[in-house]
């Protein structure tokens, strides 16, 4: 056999299915499986994504006190709100683990249960963050009005941004499960998931500590 129909084929058997190279997408060929070329992959967006997040850390740390003669952090923000906020985003990266786990076992009824719960406490995070912004600008405190309140609104806003899409993403990954099952390709997408939505919730992490509690230091 040599080099041309080897590439060609998948196996050495008479009987075997021939599988060329124009039947497998671009994306998924070489000698890695698929799934550990789209793992690496999404760990490298989310790099990209925390080097963008940890720009808008540095921009807040530099301005944080550039106030203008207006209201502070410790003035803004109410920390029973933002600690019910936290709970809601750290229970939702449970359910979200929970998820992950009856993914492994294929269980389609806890897939969604547990999906439809991260959901639902992502969603929640999101109403409170934006009751938040919106208390916040009906008293005059919108970006506009000084340095720390533009890094506040950037770094936050950008936060809220990323957990609105993963909820987007998440319903769209439960209409596949309720649809196709769980493929091979559904459940990589899946996987990217999970490790997005446990991201989101190690940066507010740091937006908790730096922004609130520093606030109040």
């Amino acid at each position: 056999m040599n080099g041309a129909t080897a590439a060609a084929t998948t196996g050495g058997d008479a009987g075997a299915p021939v599988v060329r190279d124009a039947e497998v997408p671009r994306s998924e060929r070489g000698p890695a499986p698929p799934r550990v070329v789209v793992t690496y992959g999404f760990w490298l967006f989310l790099l990209s994504d925390i080097v963008m997040f940890a720009a808008f850390f540095a921009a807040f740390a530099v301005l944080r006190h550039q106030v203008a003669d207006g209201p502070d952090g410790r003035a803004l923000f109410d920390r029973d709100k933002v600690l019910v906020e936290t709970g809601c985003l750290l229970l939702s990266s449970y359910a979200c683990a929970l998820f992950s786990l009856a993914i492994d076992r294929k269980a389609r009824v806890a897939s969604h249960a547990m999906g439809l719960l991260t959901l639902l406490l992502g969603a929640a995070f999101l109403a409170l963050e934006l009751s938040e912004f919106a208390s916040m600008l009906a008293h005059g405190a919108g970006p506009q009005r000084s340095a720390f309140l533009s890094a506040f609104f950037g770094l936050v806003g950008l936060h809220g941004l990323h957990v609105g899409v993963g909820m987007l993403w998440l319903i769209v990954l439960l209409l596949q499960i309720a649809t196709s099952g769980f493929t091979p390709r559904v459940v990589r997408r899946l996987l990217c998931f999970s490790l997005f939505w446990h991201a989101l919730d190690i940066v507010w992490i740091g937006v908790f500590t730096i922004v609130y509690l520093g606030a109040f230091s």
